[in-house]
């Protein structure tokens, strides 16, 4: 079976269908892009295209890069802690821990590393069964 067929591909499609979501309903906009890789206890999201057009504008000054940085990293993480996106952890079978988030501003691109209390790589494979 190729990679692309494979149940946890399936699995990391749809938690990266659930980032886009959650973004949209609570930031507002969602990544154009997004990448997910599962390893371990991480679901680890590469998105691009995040940046709203008023963000961008923002940005084109030191002090409104730095408060664009600070929603997008420390606020975020905030969101998710007073937010635990359920049905991230439904999909995977495990519950969500704590987030690790960082944007790139030039080059609009986010990593974010969702952290759960068991590893998600194989159980992803089980509920997609």
């Amino acid at each position: 079976m190729s990679s692309i067929t494979s149940p946890i591909y399936q699995t990391e499609q749809n938690f990266a269908n659930l980032v886009r979501t959650y973004r949209k309903k609570h930031v507002g906009k969602g990544p154009e892009k997004i990448k997910v890789t599962f390893h371990s206890n991480w679901a680890i999201a590469y998105m691009s295209g995040s940046l709203s057009p008023v963000e961008r504008f923002i940005t084109r000054h030191k002090s409104g890069e730095d408060m664009v940085w600070q929603a997008r990293t420390q606020m975020i993480k905030e969101l998710y802690d007073q937010n635990p996106p359920t049905e991230m952890e439904e999909l995977v079978g495990a519950k969500f821990e704590k987030l690790f988030t960082d944007i790139h501003m030039e080059d609009d691109e986010v990593i974010s590393i969702f952290v759960f209390d068991r590893p998600i790589d194989q159980q992803a494979e089980l509920h997609t069964s």
